[in-house]
């Protein structure tokens, strides 16, 4: 049994609930949505989460940037979320859990949303034990989906130029970094190949806006 992180859409959108990427830099988003988060969000069990859009799941949702390009993966079928298998994302990330509010498994740290952010990128990817160049780029929402309606994605851009980066869950995820351009292109097109979030997050230009911070 999987427990997640949930916080009730009441108290992330309290007016209108917006579609598409919500482009906020670091101090926006803290005051915004990830202050309220942590101090009205909770654990429940996930198939219940899953089914009740009242909640909303944050996802660390990282861009893996090398200047114009991108990390760009396809969900292959042994990928857990069967909704997004065959489609290309631009996004590493997944659920919050316990074990992101756990001082033992994170130095210490508490800041549930930068450990879930932080080993989610190691759990998908092979990356070097060092500091994360990562900026916060907004907030993610479509509720158009099935998905989309129980989810929000905490968007950042992680600059990986000096980086070594390798697909580590390679029976669940393919892919190599492509011109951010041509992915663009793709996602204008009239049938885009990639996960909504990717399509919203390419169609808003908003990567690389913003100057970086480093998450240690």
């Amino acid at each position: 049994m999987e427990f997640v992180w949930v916080v009730p859409r009441t108290v992330l959108f309290p007016e209108a609930t917006p579609h598409g990427l919500l482009a906020m830099q670091a101090p926006e988003l803290e005051q915004r949505f990830l202050q309220p988060a942590r101090e009205q969000g909770f654990f429940i069990e996930r198939r219940y989460a899953e089914g009740h859009p009242e909640f909303k799941q944050p996802i660390p949702y990282v861009a893996v940037c090398r200047g114009e390009q991108v990390l760009c993966l396809t969900r292959l079928a042994a990928q857990g979320e069967k909704r997004l298998h065959g489609k290309r994302s631009i996004g590493v990330g997944g659920h919050i859990n316990p074990c992101d509010l756990d001082p033992d498994l994170n130095q210490g740290n508490m800041d549930l949303f930068a450990n879930a952010c932080r080993r989610e990128l190691h759990e998908e990817l092979v990356l070097p034990e060092t500091e994360l160049d990562l900026t916060p780029v907004g907030l993610l929402n479509d509720d158009t989906t099935p998905v989309g309606a129980v989810h929000v994605g905490l968007v950042y851009r992680l600059e990986a130029s000096s980086l070594e980066v390798a697909i580590r869950e390679t029976s669940a995820m393919a892919g190599d970094f492509e011109a951010l351009r041509s992915l663009q292109e793709l996602a204008h097109s009239s049938e885009p190949p990639f996960e909504t979030w990717s399509t919203l997050l390419l169609r808003s230009g908003a990567l690389g806006s913003f100057p970086s911070t480093v998450l240690a």
